[in-house]
């Protein structure tokens, strides 16, 4: 039985890397890894969690094709359970080509009609009912803002199900595709106990290009506890009560952010259900972001949870 709930995409990644304008006008460029993974906010976060030894259930709709197996596959063997996961005929599993720069930063080519964007509450609410998730205790929205079928209304309706039957309710981000801020989206975010944005998300959200302004901001909109990803900075933590800012692990060797924020947010998550503090979550998320991006692709890094204790011993203290 499931002690999470993650909803959203769940995608083929084909990382290039190290990719450079150079790439563009060669004939032929042979290059450092071509690979194929599973990608997706939510199945990046519940691959984390499975890692990190816990059981994730994964809510996200997949084509009943080639791709979509070899992402249900992928997931099932370690340790995600994808009975909730809705396989379609006639869809296309979404596919992103992720090139990676020489810096680690990636640019995404995405599939306009694939599977990334075609979750709906239609999909949702019923997969809620599954026997696998009886036993959740946290529940997270990976992919706020990602598919054009989930609308902010249909988002307070699945909001308002998951705190009906008694979950912590959590939720991972993209910047807002129609350009919604907390005038259209603060009724939604309201109903949050934890949000996962990065600085570029919140500032675009709240209009506030200060992470301590847009934590604020979202603080007073009604989110319980906001964490606010800094990239090499590290992390801030704000709640009612408390106030931390967590600097980045130093040493990372980064040859790849994609996949961070989900691990950051996935970790986060674990350390909700472990019952560590608020500060003790936002140090383990940011041990485990810092070892994401020592590899090329979302999750493909071979990092345990040893290695995020280690880590997370050697992270400020905020």
């Amino acid at each position: 039985m499931s002690d999470c709930i993650i909803i959203g995409a769940a995608i083929v990644d084909i990382p290039l890397a190290p990719v450079s304008p150079e790439t563009f006008s060669a004939h032929s460029t042979p290059l450092e890894r071509i690979a194929m993974g599973v990608g997706g906010d939510a199945a990046n976060e519940a691959l984390v969690l499975a890692r990190l030894g816990h059981r994730p259930a994964l809510v996200s709709v997949l084509g009943k094709d080639a791709p979509g197996d070899f992402v249900g596959r992928t997931l099932s063997g370690a340790g995600v359970d994808v009975s909730a996961v809705a396989f379609r005929e006639g869809l296309d599993t979404g596919i992103n080509i992720v090139l990676v720069r020489e810096d680690g930063e990636r640019s995404f080519i995405t599939s306009r009609t694939g599977s990334l964007r075609r979750l709906g509450l239609s999909d949702i609410l019923p997969a809620l009912d599954a026997p696998a998730l009886a036993g959740a205790r946290v529940a997270c929205l990976a992919s706020l803002f990602v598919s054009p079928q989930l609308t902010l209304e249909d988002t307070a309706t699945l909001f308002d199900a998951l705190k009906a039957r008694g979950l912590v309710l959590c939720a991972d981000t993209t910047r807002p595709k129609g350009g919604e801020t907390l005038r259209e989206a603060g009724g939604v975010l309201s109903r949050l106990d934890y949000f996962f944005p990065n600085i570029k998300e919140a500032a675009q959200i709240t209009g506030e290009a200060d992470p301590e302004a847009a934590a604020d901001a979202l603080l007073h909109c009604g989110v319980k506890h906001v964490a606010i990803k800094l990239g090499g900075r590290g992390c801030l933590l704000k709640c009612r009560d408390e106030r931390h800012l967590i600097p980045a692990a130093e040493g990372v060797n980064c040859l790849d952010t994609t996949g961070a924020g989900d691990t950051f947010a996935a970790a986060f998550i674990a350390g909700i259900l472990e019952g560590e503090s608020f500060l003790g979550c936002g140090r383990l998320a940011n041990a485990a972001a810092s070892l994401c991006v020592e590899s090329v692709g979302a999750t493909e890094g071979a990092w345990t949870r040893a290695e995020a204790e280690q880590r997370k011993g050697l992270v400020g203290r905020g």
